[in-house]
């Protein structure tokens, strides 16, 4: 792209306000905002695709987290994929398409250092985003670094039709898991988890969690539970884990949008005599496994052992619209936004 014709302005979503509860569209402005000129070792990047994901709820309130929060009338961010327009850097040229964490606008002036390439001849540069992104190591890292996976196990995953769950199941399916269930929140959610291997899964809304947990697992119990949703899903696993069993805590998305302190499990207690193992992580502090995780993920999906879905919603101005959506359960796989 010429000098003259490289844009000057893009277009972005901002944080028009901090949400109580439920976000809602009024907590959200379309803007337009000057492009900042390009220095030395930076680039300007025309995204493609931009990723709406359950942690960005928390930024978007005004406490202290492992992540800044979201400043109110200014552009949020967050991951994206998109293609290089114009380079002042070695590192990457014009072309070419790079991963990166300013989301939420149609155009980033990035530094270059900030930009991972995707490597689109493994898959497209949607896949970046999610099953060989930062979701893919999040799935990859939680059930085998953090719950300590090994073969035989069985494993239970919550959010499981969602972008990370949908993959913890499959990898575990790969790794010799002896079953694998997981719980969704729709009947078309539960018949894809079949589809991609589950051993078993249900419809959390069909009756209490703990009661099909148990018929799922059935006498053997399970040894790893992947927690994406917290709540009545912890509790239900804790009671259902066996002997030494670990919790991996990823996410706990029935919580987000609470306005007054959620109670703990009402049977944590149960981890002492059972000798859980219960460990919170971040993706943020797996990186150490990127290049072993990326090499078998690639493998996986070139020979279908691992397959992912997508939620696309088209359009800059639909993404408030699509993480309302994310946080209500709308999506099946990885919720994206195409620009």
């Amino acid at each position: 792209m010429s000098v003259a014709a490289l844009p000057a302005t893009t277009r972005e979503i901002q944080l028009a306000s901090r949400p109580s509860g439920r976000p809602v569209p009024e907590n959200f402005r379309l803007a337009e905002s000057p492009l900042p000129e390009l220095q030395d070792g930076q680039v300007l990047v025309r995204n493609l695709f931009i990723s709406v994901d359950p942690y960005m709820r928390g930024r978007m309130n005004d406490v202290k987290s492992y992540s800044a929060p979201f400043a109110v009338d200014q552009a949020l961010d967050g991951g994206a994929v998109g293609e290089v327009v114009a380079s002042r850097s070695g590192r990457h040229q014009e072309g070419d398409v790079v991963v990166h964490a300013l989301g939420w606008r149609e155009y980033a002036v990035v530094d270059a250092a900030a930009a991972t390439p995707a490597r689109t001849e493994l898959a497209p540069a949607s896949a970046f985003l999610g099953a060989l992104g930062m979701t893919g190591l999040t799935a990859y890292a939680g059930l085998l670094k953090v719950a300590e996976f090994k073969a035989g196990d069985a494993v239970f995953v919550s959010g499981a039709a969602g972008a990370v769950g949908s993959l913890v199941g499959q990898i575990a399916k790969a790794m010799g898991a002896s079953r694998v269930i997981g719980s969704a929140g729709t009947a078309a959610k539960v018949a894809r988890l079949l589809e991609l291997g589950f051993d078993a899964a249900f419809d959390y809304h069909d009756g209490p969690v703990l009661e099909q947990l148990r018929t799922a697992a059935g006498p053997a119990g399970i040894d790893v539970y992947f927690d994406n949703v917290g709540g009545e899903h912890l509790e239900a696993a804790l009671a259902t884990l066996n002997l030494g069993g670990r919790v991996a805590m990823c996410g706990a998305i029935s919580q987000y949008n609470s306005t007054v302190p959620t109670p703990a499990p009402h049977n944590l207690m149960l981890a002492i005599g059972k000798q859980l193992t219960l460990k919170g992580f971040l993706v943020g502090g797996q990186r150490q496994h990127a290049a072993e995780f990326a090499e078998k993920m690639a493998g996986w999906l070139a020979d279908g052992t691992v397959r992912y879905d997508e939620t696309i919603v088209d359009g800059l101005e639909n993404a408030p619209q699509a993480f309302m959506d994310l946080l209500d359960g709308a999506n099946t796989g990885k919720m994206l936004v195409r620009l």
